[in-house]
């Protein structure tokens, strides 16, 4: 599984990269965590407003920081 953090780098940014990576721990997962800073990156997914949270080439979230237990819910219906 491949999850990507879409965002500048901002704060907002890395706490979702930080949750994501918490909500990993709980669950289990082993996945790589990327993030993508490329303006044109992000753009390619369609997202408008960052961050945003990637799996597996899908768009699961965007526009918000997820906490490490919504981030769990997504990938228990993914898994």
């Amino acid at each position: 599984m491949i999850i990507k953090i879409l965002g500048s780098g901002c704060k907002n940014c890395e706490t979702l990269r930080a949750n994501t990576e918490i909500a990993l721990k709980e669950t289990g997962i082993n996945a790589e965590v990327v993030k993508v800073t490329d303006f044109k990156d992000i753009m390619a997914y369609g997202v408008m407003s960052t961050p945003a949270l990637v799996i597996d080439e899908k768009v699961v979230s965007f526009g918000k920081v997820l906490k490490p237990k919504d981030i769990e819910k997504i990938l228990n219906t993914i898994t």
